[in-house]
């Protein structure tokens, strides 16, 4: 036997197809996966060896939906996700890309909607940006020292900017001209051709523009009439790529414009993922519809999958600093308002309060958030009286209507009122049902965004403990087996990328874990360092559980502790192209 730089020895191995698990000793060369063997071999034969007795060794995970766009430019070891399995992330989600349009275009796109401050967001953008096509990007991204692989949609927000410019990009008067959509489409196969999985685009119109330019005005991807979404979907279909998109809240009905475009009759269906199934509070009918929509779609002839958060979606505010109020007219009005004093003035207003307690009481609207202050549960506060209970019974102690109370403690306190709420996916059956749905993708973590609220970077251990317990307790809703293939080897196949296989011949994306570390609360808040960003973040972590990982090949954690060479040395993950072992399919679409 060829000497081998890594051999893990006694793991329990799990090759990310979903067959039976079994104990094998996993021998590592130049990178790849070159030995599977049953009998221990001399430990001699190897470089390195990592002793996984009581582990799991399974591929590196995949992240299949995070907003690390500008994170990568200075922090490319994306430490945060590493540290708990994930090799491989996906970035230019919810139209949102840094590819072709301006360094301030690109950062007032991004920054209120993923609430990641501007003053960080833009100067890291005007120094790093020097591509302003896919191709540019991807040869950049070729040369940067990136921590995990990364795979990417282009952004219709940014395309769209680009080739419109920002002001006309968010008029909804305004389409673009037939050069303009001849540049889009453009631009957009050039990126499948540089091997982007796609595209991606917005219909939810409380995702806001940041800046002084366009501020507040919904994402330029929310203007575009569907004939125009429609052509460029036509190039994602003769590509064989893939469409991600998030239907309007405020309007159910336009999931059927995705539903018709997905369906193959006399043409290749159009492989599409929307955001997102959950179980929610404020609107049960949900879940249920969306169950339909993909069961509808896939019998059809269609290729669909929803997006699926696998915990609790627990929404985490400062204030009234929560995307939550965007979504009716009242919050809008006062997440508008960027100075404090100007934005007090109208909490303070009494007429501004009749619309806010109207808002309050339509239980029936489309909505994510259940409008329940009585559900809402205060963390911080300079009084440390009201710590630990909710809005409404401290109103009811109080005598006044909760709406009021909530207002004079945002006036009173401002951001330092810190809150949370838990809109979704709250009741263990039907989530566990859920996550066995095969039309959902185990993804949306949202890692990278929403520094102080969304803290999902451990999403793929939630998963596995969710499953692992139905183990324990008698009713497993999977084999465990099957639950690692959802967040490897079934995300790869489905968007068409070279990952989340651990055979002879795959790259050596590698983790090993503890199982026990599981039994820990995977939902603990701690606070860390946002590296080159001089911030603070809400992040999960679970120690003792992810033991080593491996990317490439190469060590990027061990025994819990990210190597200092991630994200400085090159030689770890890479831009994994789409299609690469494909060829194009041309088709009258």
């Amino acid at each position: 036997m060829d000497l081998l730089d890594t051999l893990i020895v006694g793991g329990r191995y799990f090759d990310g197809t979903g067959q039976p698990s079994r104990m094998t000793h996993v021998g590592i060369k130049d990178g790849k996966v070159t030995r599977l063997l049953d009998e221990e071999p001399d430990h001699a034969l190897a470089g390195e060896v990592i002793d996984a007795r009581g582990c799991w060794v399974t591929p590196g995970f995949l992240d299949t939906h995070t907003h690390y766009d500008a994170e990568l430019l200075v922090s490319p070891s994306l430490s945060e996700s590493v540290r708990h399995g994930v090799t491989t992330v996906l970035i230019g989600s919810c139209s949102l890309s840094m590819v072709c349009s301006e360094a301030e275009d690109a950062s007032d796109i991004f920054t209120r909607v993923e609430t990641v401050p501007r003053e960080k967001v833009l100067p890291i953008l005007q120094e790093y940006k020097s591509w302003r096509s896919p191709r540019e990007w991807v040869e950049f991204v070729d040369r940067h020292p990136l921590g995990p692989n990364v795979i990417s949609f282009l952004g219709h927000s940014d395309l769209r900017t680009a080739v419109m410019g920002l002001h006309r990009a968010t008029d909804r008067a305004v389409t673009p001209t037939g050069a303009e959509q001849a540049r889009m489409e453009g631009l957009l196969e050039e990126a499948l051709q540089e091997g982007f999985l796609g595209l991606s685009t917005m219909c939810l119109k409380w995702d806001k523009v940041d800046g002084d330019r366009e501020w507040s005005k919904s994402l330029p991807s929310t203007y575009a009439r569907w004939r125009e979404v429609s052509r460029l979907n036509r190039i994602l279909r003769r590509y064989g790529r893939v469409h991600q998109g998030a239907p309007n809240a405020a309007n159910p009905l336009q999931v059927t414009q995705y539903l018709r475009e997905t369906l193959g009759w006399l043409r290749r269906p159009l492989k599409t993922t929307l955001i997102a199934m959950i179980d929610l509070k404020g609107n049960p009918t949900v879940r249920p519809m969306a169950s339909l929509v993909g069961w509808l779609a896939n019998t059809l002839g269609g290729n669909f999958r929803w997006q699926l958060l696998p915990t609790p979606f627990t929404v985490y505010a400062d204030g009234m600093d929560t995307v939550l109020f965007e979504e009716f007219g009242a919050g809008e009005m006062a997440l508008d308002i960027r100075d404090q004093l100007e934005r007090n003035e109208l909490l303070k207003d009494e007429q501004y309060r009749r619309k806010f307690r109207k808002f309050y009481k339509e239980k029936l609207s489309p909505r994510v958030w259940q409008r329940d202050f009585g559900d809402a549960v205060i963390l911080d506060c300079p009084d440390p009286s009201v710590v630990g209970r909710n809005f409404a019974d401290l109103a009811a102690e109080r005598g006044v209507h909760v709406v009021d109370f909530f207002l004079d403690m945002v006036v009173a306190h401002g951001r330092a009122l810190r809150w949370f709420t838990t809109v979704g996916n709250h009741r263990q059956d039907r989530l566990r049902k859920m996550v066995t749905h095969p039309g959902a993708l185990i993804t949306f973590s949202d890692a990278g965004a929403h520094i102080r609220n969304m803290a999902f970077y451990n999403l793929p251990l939630r998963f596995l403990k969710l499953v692992r317990d139905s183990h324990e307790e008698g009713a497993p809703i999977m084999s465990l087996e099957r639950a690692v293939h959802r967040l490897t080897g079934e995300q790869a196949d489905w968007l068409g990328i070279d990952a989340g296989h651990l055979r002879v011949g795959d790259r050596a994306d590698v983790v090993v874990l503890d199982p026990r570390g599981l039994d820990q609360d995977l939902e603990r808040v701690e606070w860390a360092e946002m590296q080159n960003f001089g911030l603070e973040r809400m992040v999960n972590r679970v120690p003792g559980c992810v033991k080593h990982v491996l990317i490439n090949g190469r060590k990027a954690v061990t025994e819990g502790k990210v190597e200092p060479d991630l994200g400085r040395d090159r030689g770890f993950g890479r831009f994994l192209r789409a299609g690469a072992r494909e060829q194009t399919v041309t088709e009258g679409a």
